[in-house]
């Protein structure tokens, strides 16, 4: 179905500002990929195709498969054979691209993807705004830069031994256009040798700070995967843009979250499994959940603590990683309301307006406002009174055309399980 003008009528408007109210009474016009106008009922509507929402709510969009698996992969050896020759190679690009489609499906029409298979990433990015694949508006940062022994090191990160091999790394990725440079400053869960030493600091810090001067210089964001207090503050103080994740705060960390003017993108979907599941049903050893634990509260303290002091807080999935999946990003919403404590319309703006702000986007979208690109979803349920209505979206659209969101797969043994943490 596709038009160049909608009319949508008797609806709930949500328009993702942090103290949003429900607009009723009024009509939202789309032209083009444009929000036109936002007018009182009874504005004409001739030339327009009138979507009639019966009450729904309309509102901004929210920004590997997340099957179940008890064995965790060996990322080296994937990347290695999924890359190895150019059948291969066309074999991991389309399934990359099939696993961007349900994000679109489920409602997300913006993606940041922090960290990819070679330049994949960024060549999906293209095809979809060239109007050649179905997906959701793409930010890029293809490749990520590590260390050797460090994070995702050899499988989607490069490994530099040096601060001058890190800046040229810098230099490599940037040559595929991407959006934003990724580092993997520490360890994480799942690569963490004992009890209570998750997010270990693998990137020393003249590394941190010329990858961040290389990438800056070329114009790029720098986002940081960090899990401990430790490698947080060595991302904050060399540079970098958003921390992804982060770890137990204190008055120091959050004076260098100010200082920098940096961002943090909590990520409690990931670490949920690892601190609340059984450990028979994720496959997790003892050490690992005892980990999972302290990063899944470190992220819930640093988010809380971020808020109160006024560091710009915005949410991410992880995807990939096991029972996260491409179609559940409200579920992150959803924790960011229980876990740490703000209102449902606090957790709608930070998933749709202030994820926009942190990534540079909140003037194309995030907000129902007249000149934004008309992305746009609708829910049968308001979600202000219940985050859940977000789950199952009955109409999405993208840039002004409303998307076929028929086809979503779910895995109900994911949905089963997290399920019980709503």
């Amino acid at each position: 179905m596709k038009s160049n003008r909608l009319a949508f009528v008797n609806g709930l408007l949500l328009t993702g500002e942090e103290n949003m109210t429900p607009i009723t009474g009024h009509t939202l016009f789309v032209e083009g990929d444009r929000i036109l106008d936002i007018r009182p009922d009874g504005a004409s509507t001739d030339g327009y195709e009138v979507v009639d929402l019966n009450g729904a709510c309309l509102m901004p969009h929210i920004p590997a498969t997340g099957k179940p698996k008890k064995k965790q992969a060996d990322a080296k050896k994937l990347v290695r054979i999924l890359t190895s020759n150019a059948l291969m190679r066309r074999i991991c690009y389309t399934m990359c691209a099939s696993y961007v489609r349900p994000q679109l499906l489920s409602g997300v029409t913006t993606i940041r993807s922090v960290g990819g298979v070679q330049n994949i990433d960024s060549r999906l990015r293209d095809e979809i705004a060239a109007g050649k694949r179905v997906g959701p508006r793409i930010l890029a940062a293809n490749m990520a830069v590590s260390v050797p022994g460090g994070h995702m090191a050899g499988s989607l990160a490069y490994e530099a031994h040096s601060p001058e091999e890190a800046a040229a790394f810098v230099r490599t990725i940037a040559a595929d256009k991407p959006d934003l440079i990724k580092l993997m400053i520490t360890g994480g869960v799942l690569d963490a040798k004992k009890r209570g030493e998750p997010g270990e600091l693998k990137m020393p810090p003249e590394l941190v700070k010329a990858a961040c001067d290389e990438a800056h210089r070329l114009g790029l964001k720098v986002a940081a995967h960090a899990e401990s207090p430790e490698g947080v503050k060595v991302a904050l103080e060399n540079g970098v843009d958003t921390v992804e994740h982060g770890a137990k705060p204190d008055a120091e960390m959050l004076r260098l979250f100010k200082e920098r003017g940096a961002a943090l993108v909590a990520t409690l979907s990931p670490a949920l499994p690892f601190a609340l599941f059984d450990r028979e049903l994720i496959g997790a050893t003892e050490v690992q959940q005892y980990n999972g634990q302290i990063v899944f509260d470190g992220i819930i303290d640093c988010a809380k603590a971020c808020l109160e002091a006024g560091v710009p807080v915005g949410l991410g999935t992880d995807t990939g990683c096991p029972y996260i999946t491409h179609y559940d990003m409200w579920r992150e919403v959803n924790y960011f309301h229980k876990y740490c404590g703000v209102s449902n319309a606090f957790a709608l703006y930070t998933a749709t307006l202030g994820n926009a702000k942190i990534v540079g986007l909140d003037r194309e979208t995030g907000s129902l406002a007249p000149g934004k690109c008309a992305d746009l979803i609708v829910t049968v349920g308001n979600p202000l009174e219940d985050l859940t209505a977000l789950r199952s979206v009955s109409m999405v659209v993208s840039k002004g055309q409303i998307v076929d969101i028929s086809g979503l797969k779910k895995y109900p043994a994911c949905e089963q399980e997290l399920d019980k943490y709503l």
